[in-house]
């Protein structure tokens, strides 16, 4: 773990607020203190408090983001929540494509668009992924696929961000009542419940934030495992690697 961020008079972007865990993630930076609220979605919203900015921004549109990195100015913390989860068999090619260009490479270009400013402020980078990123889940492969790309993505950005003072957190969510879950007959976690956990691991400066009950009964195993300790091995090379390619 790193020093925390407290968003308490901080500027907080989240994208696909919306609804479900995105507007509960809006709700818990007010209820917080957070200065300033950019509520970033591809649907225009109206939400009735003067420190909320709404934003129109699809993570698939370079000239969208371009466009709220010109909006937002100064920024403390990203928070990477927009995604699609379909339910799927891997024969059509093109739904996998949709989910990583929505699910990895949004949040990607939505990240290295912002960056400039969280190095400006030393902030954090949250982005929400899921227990199918660390294990598929079969009935939707094309998302679990996307949610391993970008953990992994994720785990890469925390080393090479960590000399610039920007903190990169992963949120291994499991089962949450919202519409994106909603087939789903087994017990999940409130949004408002999530919401609030991924702020409390935030503050406690978690790599890996565990926000329900259902993610939380692996957060141990998964900190003392093998492959915690082989990123932090593999986090090492960064300085040598880039000593050598300049």
């Amino acid at each position: 773990m790193k020093n925390g961020v407290n968003v308490t008079n901080r500027t907080v972007l989240i994208t696909g607020a919306n609804r479900g865990i995105g507007r509960a993630l809006v709700n818990e930076a007010l209820k917080r203190g957070a200065k300033r609220v950019f509520a970033a979605s591809r649907v225009p919203l109206q939400i009735a408090d003067e420190r909320v900015t709404t934003l129109t921004l699809d993570v698939t549109d370079a000239s969208q983001i371009q466009r709220a990195v010109d909006q937002v100015g100064a920024l403390d913390v990203l928070i990477n929540n927009a995604g699609i989860a379909a339910y799927d068999d891997l024969s059509n090619p093109a739904v996998v494509e949709q989910h990583l260009a929505v699910n990895f490479l949004g949040p990607l270009k939505v990240t290295n668009a912002f960056v400039p400013l969280l190095k400006r402020s030393r902030g954090a980078v949250v982005s929400n992924l899921s227990l199918a990123a660390l294990a598929a889940l079969p009935m939707i492969p094309a998302y679990s696929i996307s949610k391993a790309a970008a953990f992994n993505m994720t785990q890469s950005l925390r080393a090479l961000l960590a000399p610039e003072g920007v903190s990169v957190h992963a949120v291994i969510l499991g089962p949450i009542d919202t519409a994106m879950s909603r087939g789903l007959k087994i017990r999940k976690a409130s949004p408002e419940s999530a919401a609030a956990g991924i702020f409390d691991g935030l503050e406690k400066g978690e790599d890996e934030i565990f926000p329900d009950p259902a993610s939380a009964a692996i957060a141990d195993a998964w900190r003392n495992g093998a492959v915690k300790t082989m990123e932090r091995q593999f986090a090492a090379f960064v300085p040598q690697a880039t000593a050598d390619a300049a």
